[in-house]
């Protein structure tokens, strides 16, 4: 029993390590499952399941409190859903016609207009606690943007992909559902369980949790990566500046549009809207997409992972100015 404790006591220490460190161990994920391909490999078949913990954890690290002012005073909210799910997707269908994208590559066009098309990564809310923002703020725009996907994200792959990429409704909304209903009911269990005040005191452990979900993920998705680095490097070089190229200016953008709710809260709303959740969206589609389609998406997620790290100075300084 005495070893059982020890061994217990060496874990959350672990844990609470692992939550202070936040964004520079989040960074690292996907440097480790470029380096170590029989990890991402190994990880690959449970990524799935890691964005449902993640979720949870988000739900659990949330004060409910401070989620329900937000549908209380929901404008906020429903500004940044009605940006990120109408506003960037319209945007980025006309200007990718505008520029002839479709004509250059019709699988990086389609990734581009899903990846508009998509909500906010469900990592989001973790990413903005761990860079000291709003995660409550982003939690509940995730949550109604997620909730609102199933009906936009069709009309958009139907405007500017017609029959290239059918989305089903049913089916995402069903996904989406069960996601969201899962992870918030196995928070609230936690919270019926231990207490509010137990949960609170365990917020460093809830982030090195978030930490070992993200790192799972990231890994997984890193599978192949290295061998196209191997063998295609420009093209690599060229997905992943555009990437990082979208992400800064979605983040910017979105930050300048909602500056009115306050700079920290813009800066949380910039992040998840600059980072969307393009793996639901092929999932959904139910569909063999081209190697292209599916390296880009695995290079989109080095913005989403390293961004936090590179972010949070900043974030640091407009919290100290609020």
């Amino acid at each position: 029993m005495a070893s059982l404790t020890a061994l217990a006591a060496i874990f959350a220490a672990i844990l609470a390590w692992l939550g202070r460190q936040g964004t520079r161990a989040v960074a690292v994920s996907v440097f480790v499952g470029i380096a170590v391909p029989p990890l991402a490999v190994l990880f690959k078949p449970i990524f799935a399941e890691a964005l449902v913990v993640l979720l949870a954890l988000a739900f659990l690290r949330v004060d409910p409190a401070a989620l329900r002012e937000h549908f209380t005073r929901p404008g906020p909210v429903l500004a940044a859903s009605l940006w990120t799910l109408i506003a960037v997707p319209l945007m980025a269908g006309l200007i990718l016609r505008l520029l002839g994208v479709e004509a250059f590559s019709q699988a990086l066009f389609v990734a581009l207009v899903l990846q508009a098309a998509a909500p906010p990564v469900i990592s989001s809310p973790a990413l903005a606690a761990l860079m000291g923002l709003d995660a409550a703020l982003s939690l509940a725009t995730l949550i109604v943007a997620t909730a609102a996907t199933p009906i936009t994200a069709p009309v958009f792959a139907a405007l500017f992909l017609g029959p290239a990429m059918e989305i089903s409704p049913v089916s995402l909304g069903l996904k989406l559902f069960g996601m969201l209903g899962g992870a918030a009911f196995v928070a609230w269990l936690v919270r019926r369980i231990k207490g509010q005040d137990w949960v609170q005191r365990q917020q460093q452990h809830i982030d090195g949790l978030s930490v070992i979900a993200l790192f799972v993920f990231a890994v997984a998705l890193m599978d192949g990566v290295a061998a196209n680095i191997l063998s295609r490097p420009l093209t690599v070089l060229a997905l992943l500046t555009l990437a990082f190229v979208l992400a800064l200016g979605l983040i910017a953008l979105t930050y300048a549009v909602m500056i009115r709710v306050g700079r920290s809260a813009a800066l949380a709303l910039g992040f998840a809207v600059g980072s969307r959740n393009m793996g639901l969206m092929l999932a959904a589609a139910g569909a063999a997409v081209p190697d292209l389609m599916w390296l880009y998406f695995a290079l989109a997620q080095f913005p989403i992972y390293l961004l936090p790290q590179l972010l949070k100075p900043l974030a640091r300084r407009i919290n100290i100015k609020n």
